[in-house]
């Protein structure tokens, strides 16, 4: 089982086995008051900026969300997947929780996205799994519902249940689903990693499934982040991740990741992480 999504001359495929991919999670206005300036007034600077420093960097799928405040997203979202598409041919993942504005980006993406994404709530899996099944795309697949994100792991393996049952009475294969475990902040919660990380192994003992998650919410709080967010990234690879949402500008995040891929068995002789080695 695999997940595949396309872009111009370029096809990326990841699941349980494959080597892990990068989901580049830097065009996102929230925390960037630069980016959401911009955004305001209709520019896509630091978007193609963003597209191209993250391809260059080794990220294979280029997340693209522009929710800001006072920014219309119908609008601006399609702009801004034809920016991305100007200058990489990487796949994208159309990030946005207004069902419009999802819509309007699928008009104009002629390739296979990534959603990001639905939820266990009844509204959003009325709203957005047609979509999916329309366009034939793959979705983002939170476990949450509308009792929020529950703090352990049986609930939250229950929610994933719940979606994949329900994608799949639309027609919607299992490949197409990229279950995300949810990340919370370990500053907060000593648990909130372990919780994360077991989540993942029963899901994909249960389902196979390709799996996501939004690495950097672990170190909210603490110092030295991103040597927190790499050995994050690390642990859950051996637990199943295949395509965390990251900052692939992250300095050796991309070396940590191969060595990740490699001790895990999905990198035989090592032959992605002695290529990564012999380019720097």
């Amino acid at each position: 089982m695999a997940t595949v999504l396309t872009g111009k001359n370029t096809e990326v495929k990841f699941g349980q086995g494959l080597p892990t991919v990068i989901i580049a999670e830097r065009i996102n206005p929230t925390g960037r008051k630069s980016l959401a300036e911009e955004l305001k007034l209709g520019k896509l600077d630091i978007v193609e900026s963003d597209a191209i420093r993250q391809t260059q960097a080794g990220a294979q799928i280029i997340d693209v969300n522009v929710g800001a405040v006072s920014v219309n997203e119908v609008d601006m979202l399609p702009k801004a997947l034809k920016k991305v598409m100007e200058v990489t041919d990487m796949p994208i993942c159309i990030d946005s929780a207004n069902p419009k504005a999802i819509r309007a980006a699928l008009e104009v993406y002629p390739y296979k996205a990534l959603i990001n994404s639905v939820n266990g709530k009844e509204e959003s899996l009325e709203e957005i799994l047609p979509l999916v099944k329309e366009s034939g795309c793959a979705v983002v697949c939170l476990t949450m519902d509308e009792g929020g994100i529950k703090n352990d792991v049986d609930s939250r393996v229950a929610v994933a249940r719940k979606i994949i049952k329900r994608a799949e009475s639309l027609g919607i294969k299992r490949d197409d689903l990229v279950l995300d475990c949810l990340v919370m902040t370990a500053s907060t919660d000593s648990n909130a990693g372990r919780i994360t990380l077991e989540t993942m192994r029963q899901i994909v003992a249960e389902f196979g499934v390709s799996t996501t998650m939004g690495a950097s919410n672990i170190s909210f709080g603490m110092p030295n982040r991103e040597l927190l967010n790499i050995h994050f990234i690390t642990m859950s690879i051996i637990n199943g991740l295949t395509a965390p949402i990251t900052d692939p500008l992250i300095e050796g995040l991309i070396a940590a990741m191969k060595a990740a891929d490699f001790l895990a068995g999905r990198d035989p002789y090592g032959m992605n992480y002695i290529a990564d080695y012999r380019k720097k």
